[in-house]
Formats: C-alpha cells, structure tokens, sequence
C-alpha cells in the first residue's frame, strides 16, 4: 500500500513524488515510457521554474544539461516584419532545454529521495473505493494499491479517460515539433513568426540544436510543414512528432482523494511558453495537500484546498491562451497587432513579461 500513486513521470508527476518522498510518503511513479524520451513541447522554461527547482534541489544540475540561455524573443509578422522584446537576464533567465533531459533529471529527484518509479508501466484499469480503501490501480500483469491518486499523464489522461472525466476532442487545430540541427547564427532568441497557414515557434536548446514547433488548422497544417521544410531544409522524410487536442478543456484538478497535476488538468494551452512552469507548480501544490491529508487533513478539505490553490495559480492567465488560440485561427490579425505594437511598445512588453513572468 502506497500513499500516493502517480501517474506520469513528466515534470508535473515526478516533481509531486519528490516532495511527497522527501515529506516521509509512500510514493509510487507509473510510467508508460521508459526514460529518457522525448515530448512534444516548445522546451521552454520560463524564470518562475527557478523557485520550483530550487525547493527540488535541482537547479544547479540543470544549469549542467545542455541548454539555450534566451536574451529575447522576437515575433515575425506574417509580412516579415519583425519587432524584438528583452527576455530577463541574470542566473534565473529563461532557458530552453530537452524534454528527454530536463524529465529524467526530476525523475532521477524523486528516485534519490525514496519515490519508487515503475518505467514501461501502463494503467489499464482503476477501482476507486471507499473514503478509507484508497484506489486499486492495475499496470499490465501488476497491481498496486494506494491511498491517494494523482494523473499526471498529460492532456489524453488515461486516469481521467478511466474515472470518465475526460472531455471530447476538438481537432480544430493540429501542432507538430521536431529537433534540428540549429541554423548558424541564429543567436539566443527565441521565435514566434506568423505565417498564412499558422504559427511557428523557435528556440534553442542547446549549442547545436533547434526546437521547431508549428501549429495550424489541419487544413493548412500541410502547408505550413512545406514552408518549415523549405526554409530550413528539411527532408520529407524528417520525423515529426504530433499532439491533440489544442483546445483547452479543463478538467476539475481535485476529486476524492483524486489530484489532476500539469496537462492532465488541460487549463494551459500548449505552446504559450508556460507549461512546464505549471507543471511543476501543480505538483507541487498537489503534494503539499496529499501530504496534509495522509498527516490527518480531511480528504474534502485536502481537496478543496487544492482546487482553490489551483485556481489561484491559473487566475489571470487565461486570456494568454485566447491569444495563442486566436493568432493561429486568424494569422494576419496577430500580425495587424504587431503593427499596432511598433508604435505601442509596452503592449508587447506586457505580453511578454505575463508569459515569462
């Protein structure tokens, strides 16, 4: 019997494990992949992650993992005209690093802190019982039992599919992401170019590789891939990975003795610059209520408390993803705000400071 069991390894699961662990729980990591592996996601992280870190110990060894350090973001009009904003600088800038990195180290965390992690481990069913019975949660030919659940598992949650929480698909945008080779002197920036068919985001992450992101209506979603492929020379045959749905559609993030930590709880948008952030700040939250409830907090407070947390954490932020929703369904509008924002400076700056904090 765990105390907690997490599903999803990513940075919302593992970091919620480590400060579980590190607080004397019981915790249990199900992973389906087995690290490291890569995600789809823009790898940025912004300076609010630094704090996080910090707690989780773990910001000096990001600090040795190949990176980007990014000094500016520049957005492209869909006319080409461009307009540069400064990004914080200092020790706590913003980075851009691989998934397949930065997710092993916070799992390698909550290893060393006594988390026990199950890699190549898929949920296939859930049994919820009584306020007291916690959950039965089966993984293939192995069973485990725990007092407390928490999905992790990102926006397609297999744990809010099974509990029946999950909303419909929308499909009315699609997005891809590769790695590549990164173009010479493309500098410490990262991107965001308009184009007629869409969107294209753009950072380094590391001395030697690019993160390219496109996002589109599927119509044009083809296109699109036909110009990244032009403009920075890739092969048909280039391997792309994909991601849907876009649309957010949130999910309540507490239930009885049922946390949804990161994706899981699908409030962000991908792709806005803010996901890893909040996936560790959810899981954070989340183990601070998991640990006051198995310290003696009713379960209803422990949850309540956390969906209020969790409100507040998400409170004003909304609107950026209205924003991102709309610069990919109407290109030329956010580029008509680029041009207004050549003359109003401080729109932009505001813009950029409410993504990267």
């Amino acid at each position: 019997m765990f105390d907690v069991a997490i599903v999803g390894g990513g940075p919302a699961g593992s970091s919620c494990a480590a400060l579980c662990a590190s607080a004397g729980l019981r915790a249990l990591v199900l992973e389906r992949e087995v690290f490291p592996r890569e995600k789809v996601c823009g790898d940025c992280l912004n300076p609010a992650c630094w704090p996080v870190l910090r707690r989780l110990q773990l910001g000096d060894r990001v600090r040795t993992l190949p990176r980007g350090v990014l000094d500016r973001v520049e957005f492209i009009s869909v006319g080409g005209r461009t307009l540069s904003i400064a990004l914080p600088a200092g020790d706590e800038a913003e980075i851009a690093i691989k998934r397949s990195h930065f997710d092993q180290l916070i799992m390698a965390r909550a290893r060393e802190l006594g988390a026990t992690i199950c890699e190549g481990s898929t949920v296939t069913a859930l049994t919820a019982g009584t306020a007291t019975e916690g959950w039965t949660i089966t993984a293939g030919e192995k069973i485990f039992e725990s007092q407390v659940l928490v999905a992790a598992d990102g926006r397609n949650s297999t744990v809010a599919r099974l509990c029946q929480l999950l909303p419909r698909n929308a499909k009315e945008r699609v997005a891809l992401q590769t790695h590549l080779p990164l173009p010479p002197n493309f500098g410490n920036r990262v991107v965001l170019q308009f184009r007629p068919e869409g969107y294209s985001g753009q950072a380094p992450v590391g001395a030697d590789e690019l993160n390219l992101c496109l996002v589109s209506v599927p119509g044009k979603i083809p296109s699109l891939r036909n110009w990244a492929e032009r403009h920075f020379g890739i092969s048909r045959e280039h391997s792309w990975r994909t991601i849907t749905p876009l649309t957010r559609a949130p999910i309540a993030p507490a239930h009885r003795s049922l946390f949804l930590v990161g994706d899981a709880a699908r409030v962000v948008e991908p792709f806005t610059g803010e996901g890893i952030y909040y996936a560790l700040a959810s899981g954070e939250l989340a183990a601070d209520a998991i640990t006051a409830q198995r310290s003696g907090q009713n379960a209803a407070e422990a949850a309540a408390a956390y969906s209020a947390a969790h409100a507040k954490l998400y409170r004003g932020r909304l609107w950026i993803n209205r924003l991102a929703r709309a610069a990919v369904l109407s290109p030329h509008l956010a580029s008509a705000f680029l041009e207004v924002a050549r003359f109003q400076p401080a729109l932009l700056r505001l813009l950029t400071a409410k993504i990267v904090r």
